[in-house]
């Protein structure tokens, strides 16, 4: 869905020729990052215009499609590579603890909700256990301070770590909407630029979105029945980072400094 307050409306250049462009108070606003000669639509947004790309060059193409494909990947529990991705996650995670098996009671350290992990994973897919290791194995440290929850005065009744994780993916997947067919929202066409200056900008927003949801938690003096209303204003919180007119990787979202 579409923030609050935005309509798609066709930029000029699109415009017959006997049309009238926009009034001067809204002519087209234009990120930096437009500059790189690409067709444009123009959505509206609190009353003025902004220039959002919708033809894709060859290697965001290349790049959207290979996340799409992630993003469709279902957790096998059958398949081998999914097996060797959940081991790899255990061993990121306890690097000297020996791992029992695939189904065991030590999945619930980490934060799952049973013996076998692979239950856990049907909202989001398998691009959830490969955020979750790309977050371990990238980011370490604040990899363990989040899971261990070592910052902060903690609930009672904390979130479960990786459960919380496999959440964070789904709700990116949802905001950046790019399962679908058209750029309907802004904050699309910004990481899709971002995805071609980065092929891994999904995982590092990801990783960037989980300490903002530790952050919020920890401000709002959380519990666990809150969990649904911290990742509402996570969302909020990493949308209008992705919208700041100097954000053109996500290196440069306010909240990055939070992994360092």
């Amino acid at each position: 869905m579409a923030p609050v307050g935005w309509d798609s409306m066709s930029c000029d250049a699109c415009l017959p020729a006997n049309t009238q462009p926009p009034a001067d108070d809204q002519t087209c606003g234009s990120p930096r990052w437009i500059e790189k000669g690409l067709s444009c639509v123009c959505m509206k947004r609190k009353g003025t215009y902004e220039r959002i790309c919708i033809n894709l060059t060859p290697l965001q193409e290349q790049r959207l499609q290979r996340l799409k494909h992630r993003m469709n990947v279902y957790f096998d529990a059958s398949r081998r590579e999914h097996q060797e991705a959940l081991r790899a996650l255990w061993y990121a995670t306890y690097p000297n603890k020996e791992l029992s098996g695939l189904i065991s009671d030590q999945w619930k350290e980490m934060g799952w909700q049973g013996r076998d992990p692979s239950t856990d994973f049907r909202g989001a897919g398998f691009i959830s256990l490969e955020n979750l290791l790309f977050f371990a194995k990238t980011f370490c440290n604040s990899f363990q301070r989040l899971l261990n929850k070592q910052c902060g005065k903690r609930a009672t009744w904390e979130y479960p770590f990786a459960v919380a994780g496999v959440n964070i993916t789904f709700m990116i997947m949802q905001m950046l909407d790019l399962q679908s067919t058209k750029a309907r929202t802004f904050v699309r066409a910004v990481f899709i630029q971002m995805l071609s200056e980065d092929e891994w900008a999904f995982d590092l927003l990801y990783c960037v979105a989980f300490m903002v949801m530790d952050k919020q938690w920890l401000e709002r003096n959380a519990s666990y029945m809150e969990f649904n209303e911290v990742l509402k204003s996570t969302r909020a919180q990493l949308e209008r980072e992705l919208l700041m007119d100097d954000v053109m990787r996500i290196e440069d979202m306010p909240s990055y400094s939070l992994l360092l």
